[in-house]
């Protein structure tokens, strides 16, 4: 798909089917574009947890309470590393949320090409979340879970709204 329908088109998906998981070459791809986004100093301060078994798949759902999330057959949980991002010296400033904001958006931009619903999620809950990861997370005080987004194809009646609801380009953009 051209980049710009593409991001036109991408719309955050809160409509799964939980009989329909992504086949594992799809996720691979969606990953790969986290895998090679851009950094800070190419340091890639990230880890990427793909939750599909059912087991892990109900601890994770724990954290958000929307029925909708919990249909999704995939979740995806972006971890940040902070002592491995890079740090501005002038003022100690650490890239990790930005590194990790690239590298989602890449995921889920990738995952729009594929035809994959996903849906960027901070509102949930870090305890639940961590706790239902603490034997994958080793080091807390390092790993920083960044977000999380369900991945998986929309249920088979979702339509899109197709409406972009965004600042004029004037209101936005200036030229200096």
């Amino acid at each position: 798909m051209e980049f710009t329908e593409l991001i036109k088109r991408r719309e955050s998906i809160r409509s799964y089917d939980p009989a329909r998981p992504v086949p594992e070459d799809g996720l691979k791809r969606i990953l790969e574009a986290g895998r090679i986004a851009l950094s800070a100093a190419n340091r890639q301060p990230w880890k990427f947890l793909l939750v599909s078994s059912p087991g892990m798949l109900e601890r994770v759902r724990a954290c958000y309470g929307r029925e909708w999330f919990h249909d999704a057959p995939h979740v995806l949980v972006v971890v940040g590393l902070k002592d491995q991002a890079w740090k501005r010296s002038f003022d100690g400033y650490n890239s990790v949320e930005t590194d990790a904001a690239i590298a989602m958006t890449h995921i889920i931009l990738a995952a729009e090409n594929e035809g994959v619903g996903a849906c960027w999620i901070a509102n949930y809950d870090p305890e639940i979340l961590r706790e239902a990861l603490k034997d994958i997370l080793s080091t807390e005080d390092n790993q920083v879970i960044f977000g999380i987004t369900p991945l998986g194809y929309p249920r088979q009646e979702f339509r899109k709204s197709g409406i972009k609801k965004r600042k004029e380009f004037s209101e936005v953009v200036g030229y200096l």
